[in-house]
């Protein structure tokens, strides 16, 4: 039995399945929930970007994990950047 922590909100993950109960981006490990937050954050901002460029959406999916890893939770509001 393994036992991973979502470095967001620091709730444990019992018996991590990669891709359907835990996620990965770059060096964070996140749950189910967090992802979910995550990917309502960048869908707000991904519809007022044009053109698209995926540095970019790199760089702001990190930019969210991060603040959310220092906030303990990834905020999501309809005026990201």
């Amino acid at each position: 039995m393994k036992h991973l922590f979502c470095d967001v909100c620091k709730k444990e993950v019992v018996d991590p399945i990669p891709t359907r109960t835990f996620f990965s981006l770059r060096e964070f490990d996140m749950c189910e929930s967090c992802r979910d937050d995550l990917e309502a954050a960048v869908k707000y901002s991904v519809r007022n970007k044009k053109p698209f460029d995926f540095a970019w959406f790199d760089k702001l999916r990190v930019d969210l994990v991060e603040d959310g890893v220092k906030k303990n939770r990834i905020s999501v509001s309809k005026t990201q950047r």
